[in-house]
């Protein structure tokens, strides 16, 4: 098994940035049979997946 993880290899690779939006506390779901299907009880964190398959 070859390993990934030589620290040789770090200099090849750029590095990555994250962008995380600051969050604001609205409340939590009064329906938690909602809350499990949203995955959260945050609604503001409730982002369905609207994407779509990059086969055809």
């Amino acid at each position: 098994m070859k390993d990934y993880l030589y620290k040789d290899n770090c200099d090849k690779f750029p590095i990555g940035m994250a962008y995380v939006p600051w969050q604001q506390f609205d409340g939590i779901y009064d329906n938690l049979e909602k809350a499990y299907d949203a995955g959260t009880v945050f609604p503001e964190l409730d982002k369905p997946f609207k994407g779509r398959r990059c086969c055809s």
